[in-house]
């Protein structure tokens, strides 16, 4: 995406924006932030401490650096993308959209990935002890 001209980058991020909007992301994310609670809720009471303890961690750390990131960074900077003309704007423009929203929204991703990542190793290890 680096590589691309400043309109080509921005359309293509418009067109992943409204094709990551389908019912199997919805699932894997609403998913995850629904059934690693009830995890860590059961694990309280069917599991060793430190399960519970790294499930609770995972949970934590899946709302605020993955949920949190999404809903507070990249969901806003997504939504001021969608809303520019693209078509209509001068290359000055699409340069300063492209500024503004390319930077931003990587290093919310960096941020979450990290998150997510820490997530799974904290679920894993959880699944693992016994």
């Amino acid at each position: 995406l680096s590589k691309l001209t400043d309109g080509e980058y921005l359309k293509a991020m418009q067109s992943i924006n409204k094709e990551i909007l389908n019912p199997y992301f919805f699932i894997s994310f609403a998913g995850t932030l629904l059934l690693l609670p009830i995890a860590t809720w059961y694990s309280k009471s069917h599991a060793s401490p430190v399960t519970f303890y790294l499930l609770f961690a995972a949970t934590i750390i899946y709302i605020a650096g993955v949920v949190g990131v999404t809903a507070f960074g990249n969901i806003p900077l997504n939504n001021a993308l969608e809303k520019f003309d693209i078509l209509n704007a001068h290359a000055t423009n699409l340069s300063q959209q492209r500024a503004a929203f390319e930077s931003g929204w990587n290093r919310f991703h960096l941020v979450r990935t990290l998150f997510a990542i820490l997530t799974t190793a904290l679920a894993i290890a959880a699944s693992i002890i016994k």
